[in-house]
């Protein structure tokens, strides 16, 4: 458990999106307990333990569902003629096929990268605003030109010059406040990032000089409007805290604007396929990794190893009984 646990702790580092997987309910006999628990990734592969090849396809299957539309569930999985849970939101009801006799019950959770506030330059807004972020639950990203500096609370910063190596999403934001030290170059670099939101702490009269500089340049017409400066909430004369506080309460306003399942990563799960197991008729996820194997050029594709035995020492007796149905 300690070792899934790490496994989580790394992918939340690196941003990437994985679904939690719980057992919360057993009727024995299964091979699961409650507590035991897995991580699936957004390419369909399963670390840990959920009861193995009966409910190993099923909870992969709802796994990646749940990561595309965000929302967290309960999976009841169920031998034939178990009585039935009503249908309800938020709880899935899904027939076994296997040999076993006992069910479970899996709570699934769709773990979303946090979001990430690139910081550009040290100033007393970006030090406020790191501290402001990670209340939030930000991964917070110093960008510095002197290697000297640091912002307390966001570990070692980057250069600028590796700046647009940052791949961020519509949920992530990126503010420059360089104190007019190097806003121009700065912002340009921002906007290369794909951040959802991208904030310039200046005046009007330093806006409107730093964005006429950045045409000039040839920078995208578009993405210069999109420029939140000055930014943040008006809330009148303001100190630097609290134009910290008024930047940070536009950020978090941004990103509650996009559909939970509209996070921009390496994201596959809404192509996810799907095909039927012609042994067990039980729905199976197309991922990396699936049981599967050809007959006359066709693949197919399996819940678990004895399926597919079955389906390869008589593959013609399965298939017309599928044609049948």
């Amino acid at each position: 458990m300690s070792e899934l646990l790490r496994r989580a702790a790394e992918l939340d580092e690196r941003g990437e999106p994985y679904i939690l997987a719980t057992v919360v309910a057993v009727d024995r006999p299964v091979s699961a307990r409650p507590g035991d628990r897995a991580i699936i990734s957004a390419t369909g592969e399963l670390e840990g333990w959920v009861g193995g090849s009966c409910s190993e396809p099923i909870v992969v299957r709802e796994a990646l569902a749940s990561l595309a539309d965000g929302t967290a569930k309960l999976v009841r999985i169920r031998p034939p003629g178990a009585p039935r849970e009503p249908d309800r939101v938020g709880v899935v009801n899904e027939i076994t096929t296997c040999a076993s006799e006992g069910g479970l019950d899996v709570f699934i959770e769709p773990q979303l990268p946090r979001p990430r506030l690139v910081l550009v330059g040290s100033s007393p807004v970006t030090r406020t605003l790191a501290k402001i972020a990670e209340i939030f639950d930000y991964r917070v990203t110093a960008v510095l030109d002197d290697p000297a500096e640091k912002i307390p609370g966001t570990g070692a910063p980057i250069a600028l010059d590796v700046m647009d190596k940052l791949t961020l999403g519509a949920r992530d934001a990126a503010i420059v406040a360089t104190m007019n030290r190097y806003d121009e170059i700065s912002l340009e670099t921002a906007l290369k990032t794909g951040a959802g939101y991208v904030g310039l702490v200046a005046s009007s009269a330093r806006r409107a000089t730093v964005i006429a500089s950045l045409k000039a340049r040839g920078a995208d017409d578009a993405a210069l409007e999109a420029v939140r400066s000055p930014a943040g909430f008006d809330l009148g004369p303001s100190t630097q805290a609290e134009i910290a506080l008024a930047i940070m309460a536009e950020v978090i306003a941004a990103r509650h604007q996009i559909d939970p399942g509209e996070f921009e990563v390496d994201h596959p799960t809404e192509q996810t396929q799907h095909a039927i197991d012609p042994v067990c008729e039980m729905t199976v996820a197309i991922v990396p990794g699936a049981i599967t194997a050809e007959h006359e050029g066709v693949p197919y594709y399996f819940c678990a190893p004895g399926c597919r035995r079955a389906f390869l020492e008589n593959p013609d007796n399965f298939l017309q009984a599928v044609e049948e149905t």
